[in-house]
């Protein structure tokens, strides 16, 4: 039996929704003199979803902004009700969910942990005996019995993924909480869900927009677009028809915009950038351990001397991997003003297939 099973999932928003007094009084005028209110659009924010997760696994969802992700957690952990189709869940759920929003300013940390423990279904008796574990897990001793408004942002996040990460639940909701804290607070949260996923077997959802830690935690993977899902499979192909899908999206909104010059103190501005491939031809990507140029189109607008010119290559998630500049290869004294192109040879492209 799946541990969740999602069949034909729609939930739609009426945009614009919330009326002031005058709109509402005039649509109700309306109605009684039996004339048309105008419809509002309807927007969807998921699109006829299904499919079914088994116990133990471990699912990633990525996508976009705006893509649905967030709206398919809510309808999973019982948050939000959907207007079409069924959501069944097999298990105890326990939904990381915006944490820390149930937080009471003017209770104490210790009086906020009973408090969200019990809301996420914990008995007293559970709290009681997990009660050291949290506050050990979160690094919150020292600060315990202070009033949560006294905390900063991060310290309330700490403590609520300690509260939340302690429920014993069949079901895991992960929702971009992963990165709270600083680095070691952070590298302990990674742990802790690898121990759950690895050691414990909980069957998990991960949404995230780190999609490393997407491809290294899960073991599949579901890209939702525009509330549909796109794709569903292995986690380095899902990921890699993202990375594509952002690319294009870059690609595209750079060519809304034009060519946009990159200046540094009015001094020099870089008009664009072209890939040659191994034939001479201008090219939108280049072939993995095939010859290629690549010439950046440059604007001098100052004398300027002793020039060095540099480039790299990162992911499109800012992943940085390789960087040469030219000093090695050519000495530039000085440059007049004047329009330059400066062009860089590289044998057998070392990348991996990918989008760069």
């Amino acid at each position: 039996m799946p541990a969740i099973e999602v069949s034909h999932l729609t939930k739609e928003y009426r945009l614009g929704a919330m009326q002031g007094l005058k709109d509402a009084a005039l649509a109700a005028a309306r109605r009684l003199l039996g004339r048309p209110v105008p419809e509002r659009p309807l927007f969807k924010a998921l699109d006829d979803v299904s499919f079914a997760i088994e116990p133990g696994e471990v699912v990633g969802i990525i996508g976009h902004n705006g893509a649905g992700k967030s709206t398919l957690l809510k309808m999973l952990a019982r948050i939000s009700t959907p207007t079409r189709g069924t959501v069944k869940v097999n298990g105890r759920i326990a939904p990381l969910i915006e944490v820390g929003a149930g937080f009471v300013p003017d209770f104490t940390g210790r009086e906020n942990v009973y408090l969200n423990a019990a809301i996420l279904g914990m008995s007293k008796a559970e709290i009681g005996r997990k009660f050291d574990e949290i506050v050990d897990f979160a690094e919150m001793a020292e600060f315990i019995d202070t009033p949560v408004k006294r905390y900063s942002s991060g310290m309330q996040v700490k403590l609520a993924f300690a509260v939340a990460t302690s429920i014993d639940s069949e079901i895991l909701i992960v929702d971009e909480v992963l990165a709270v804290g600083d680095l070691a607070f952070q590298r302990k949260c990674f742990d802790r869900m690898e121990d759950l996923i690895k050691r414990q077997r909980r069957t998990v959802l991960l949404v995230s927009h780190n999609i490393r830690q997407v491809q290294r935690l899960c073991d599949r993977v579901l890209l939702l677009d525009r509330g549909a899902v796109r794709a569903d499979g292995l986690p380095l192909n899902v990921c890699e028809l993202f990375y594509e899908q952002s690319d294009r999206k870059i690609h595209e909104t750079s060519l809304r915009q034009g060519v946009v010059g990159h200046t540094s103190s009015g001094e020099i501005e870089l008009l664009g950038v072209e890939l040659i491939d191994d034939t001479g031809q201008s090219v939108d990507g280049l072939a993995h351990h095939r010859d290629c140029e690549i010439v950046f189109k440059l604007r001098v607008l100052q004398e300027l001397r002793d020039l060095t010119f540099g480039f790299g290559f990162h992911t499109t998630d800012f992943l940085y991997l390789a960087t040469h500049n030219s000093e090695e290869q050519i000495r530039v004294p000085c440059l007049s003003p004047e329009e330059y192109a400066v062009r860089c040879k590289v044998r057998r492209m070392p990348l991996l297939p990918g989008v760069y």
